[in-house]
C-alpha cells in the first residue's frame, strides 16, 4: 500500500500543478497558441487562448498596446489585430469596434520581435488555462454554428404530422 502512495507522489512531482501567475499563464497561452497553428482542430485551443487573454485583460494583468495589420487577412485585403502584452509575451486577438477608436495603429507587424521560449508542455498549458477560465474541452457553446453535416430531408405521407 505504501509503494502505491509513493508512486503517485512521484508522478505528481514530474508534472507539478502550475500556479496561475501572470508568467505561467502567458507561457501557457504561448504554448497553446503555438500548437493551435498546426492542430487538426484548433478551435478549442484558440477559444482557450481568447478567453484566457480576455480574463487577464479584465483583471488588469494584461494590456492592449495597439493595432497591427494582420499578416494573414481573411476575406479582405487588409485586417487589423489587437496587440496584447502579458508578462514577457505579446499576443494578437481580433479587435472589437471600440479597439479601433481607443487604440493607436502601429502599422505592420515587426517580424524581428519574438516571444521568449516556453518550457510548459501542451497538456500542462491546457490544464492551467482550462482551470483558470473554467472551460472544459468538448463543451458546446450556444454561439457555435450548426454542424455542416448534411441531413437528408424527411418526407411524410400526405396528412401526417412532422411533430
Amino acid at each position: 500500500m505504501k509503494g502505491v502512495l509513493q508512486l503517485n507522489s512521484a508522478s505528481n512531482e514530474h508534472h507539478p500543478q502550475l500556479k496561475p501567475t501572470v508568467e505561467n499563464l502567458s507561457q501557457a497561452i504561448f504554448t497553446v497558441n503555438r500548437h493551435a497553428k498546426t492542430a487538426p482542430n484548433p478551435k478549442f485551443l484558440y477559444k482557450v487562448k481568447h478567453d484566457s487573454l480576455q480574463k487577464l485583460l479584465k483583471e488588469g494583468k494584461a494590456k492592449k498596446i495597439g493595432l497591427h495589420y494582420s499578416r494573414n487577412p481573411k476575406n479582405s485585403q487588409q485586417q487589423s489585430d489587437v496587440l496584447i502584452k502579458c508578462g514577457a509575451y505579446t499576443f494578437h486577438l481580433p479587435p472589437s469596434k471600440m479597439d479601433f477608436t481607443e487604440l493607436p495603429h502601429l502599422g505592420n507587424l515587426d517580424s524581428s520581435v519574438r516571444n521568449p521560449r516556453s518550457s510548459i508542455s501542451l497538456s500542462q498549458a491546457k490544464k492551467l488555462l482550462m482551470t483558470y477560465t473554467g472551460l472544459k474541452e468538448g463543451q458546446h457553446h450556444p454561439n457555435n454554428r450548426k454542424s455542416n453535416k448534411y441531413e437528408k430531408p424527411v418526407f411524410k405521407k400526405l396528412g401526417e404530422s412532422y411533430f
